[in-house]
């Protein structure tokens, strides 16, 4: 499929394909010569990059400029749409995650039924056209984590990625990372742009968007992200995102008619969790 995506890319614009992947299914570490957009149409992914992590729920896609490595792994089970466009230097060179708007994602699912040899200055180019304004006036999405570089920060950042409600404290983590803890707490902010309580939560409201997504119930994601109760996790969660968690999923399934709502609802995170334009 790479030759076939090579070829058509150098007179296409966009090369739309679809995917079906199983729960715990994991693409290790790759790139491409091409900018890769994800998009899971049902399902919630997580993408890493040496320097970045993010959890991707529907009505959220990822830009991967080219050549950057990344590893995508799925949650549940994943209906990914993914769209190539040519390594021509839009977007930048950073990873971003963006909103899909109803319309957006109308598009992309009609682009991936586009026949390989499209006529591109038909219907479908018209529709391609429309794909990429609409893609390009979509707002960032600020759910990430910045990755360290350092061996033994990333040790404790893969632990608590793989579990985000392990109860162990600031002294723990700094044992793990065989550092002392004032050397770790200076070198983990140096590193990723926060100290380690605030990363862990962003990481457990990234796990608890996951999860809502997925269908958990609100008692649930409290426990499976470290809450002790439902009552400290909703109101975390109001301070994150300015509404509790039962209104934020009315928002994101578009419940009360109109439009889906990502965009009424906007993270308040600082520091380098947030995506820059």
């Amino acid at each position: 499929m790479k030759h076939s995506i090579d070829v058509l890319i150098n007179d296409r614009p966009v090369i739309a394909l679809r995917d079906e992947y199983p729960a715990g299914f994991v693409d290790p570490m790759h790139s491409h010569d091409h900018v890769q957009i994800l998009y899971g149409s049902a399902g919630v992914m997580s993408v890493r990059t040496p320097e970045t992590s993010f959890v991707i729920p529907p009505q959220r896609a990822v830009w991967l400029p080219a050549g950057v490595p990344h590893e995508v792994a799925c949650r549940g089970p994943v209906s990914l749409r993914t769209l190539y466009l040519p390594a021509d230097g839009r977007g930048g060179d950073r990873c971003r995650i963006f909103e899909v708007s109803n319309l957006l994602k109308a598009l992309i699912l009609e682009v991936v039924d586009f026949p390989p040899l499209y006529d591109v200055d038909g219907r479908e180019g018209r529709i391609i056209a429309m794909l990429l304004e609409e893609m390009g006036r979509m707002p960032n999405a600020p759910y990430q984590v910045a990755m360290p570089i350092d061996p033994r920060l990333l040790r404790v950042c893969n632990a608590i990625l793989a579990d985000p409600s392990d109860p162990r404290d600031i002294d723990d983590w700094a044992g793990v990372a065989a550092m002392g803890r004032r050397t770790f707490t200076r070198a983990f902010k140096e590193e990723t742009g926060m100290g380690l309580a605030v990363w862990r939560q962003q990481v457990r409201l990234m796990e608890a968007l996951s999860l809502l997504a997925a269908g958990a119930s609100i008692t649930q994601v409290t426990y499976e992200v470290g809450y002790d109760s439902p009552s400290g996790f909703a109101a975390m969660f109001r301070r994150a995102f300015g509404v509790p968690p039962s209104q934020y999923l009315k928002h994101e399934t578009g419940e009360g008619g109109g439009e889906a709502g990502p965009a009424l609802v906007r993270p308040r995170v600082r520091g380098r969790a947030t995506v820059e334009a």
